[in-house]
Parts: C-alpha cells; structure tokens; sequence
C-alpha cells in the first residue's frame, strides 16, 4: 500500500490547486484570458504553479517507488515532508513582490536536495535489497 505516498501527494495537490486558485483569481482580475498581460503579479503566479508542476512529479515518483519497495516509514515520510516544505517556501519567495530571492532558493535548494536524497536512497535501498 502507499499510505504515505498517499498523504504527500495529497498535500502536496492542496497546494497546487492554491496556485491554480492564485493564477486563475489574477487572470480574472486583470482580465487576461492567455500569459501574464504584463502583469509582474501574474507572471509570478503563473511561475510559481509552472514551477511546482515542473518539479513536484519526479518527487512523487521517487517516493512511491521506495514506499513500493518496502523501504521504512521514515525514509519515505522525511524527503515527502522536505519537498512539501521546499515547495511551500519557494512558491511563497516567488509570489512575494518583489520576489524574495532567498525564499526562492531556499526553497529550490530544499527541492533539489531533496531530489538528490531521493535518487540516493532509491539507489541505496535497491542494493540494499538485492544484496540483502
């Protein structure tokens, strides 16, 4: 079963649906059927959404492939909660005028390690698991 996967990847959908909320509210507001109009608070939005849709996916996948090959309840719910948390930060860094760069890397920075420790671990515990 993928029960933590489960909770992450709905948490992590709580969030996106905020961002589509969030672009689609400033779409309506500025009256802009297609791209940002111009509109620098837009263009941020419509980044922050792109931007989690972008790189959420292969953290989703990552997880579920070491809930699905047994690895423990721990090293499936830290990394989930750290892209939660990566994410959760970068898009406020993004939506905040003027972009608060070190929200923004900061929250990169804990998507991309997370990431990375995902690989990792996948790696690590397939071994582990073959060589058992």
């Amino acid at each position: 079963m993928l029960l933590i996967t489960s909770i992450i990847a709905s948490a992590l959908t709580i969030i996106f649906i905020k961002l589509s909320f969030a672009v689609i509210g400033l779409r309506r507001k500025n009256k802009v059927g297609l791209g940002s109009g111009g509109h620098d608070d837009l263009e941020r939005a419509i980044r922050a959404q792109g931007n989690f849709a972008e790189y959420v996916p292969f953290g989703i996948i990552l997880i579920a492939c070491l809930e699905l090959n047994d690895a423990p309840w721990l090293l499936v719910a830290i990394p989930g909660i750290a892209l939660i948390i990566g994410r959760l930060i970068h898009a406020k860094g993004i939506n905040t005028p003027p972009p608060d760069f070190s929200k923004r890397v900061l929250g990169m920075k804990f998507t991309f390690y997370t990431l990375i420790a995902l690989v990792a671990l996948n790696l690590g515990w397939v071994l582990y698991a073959l060589l058992g």
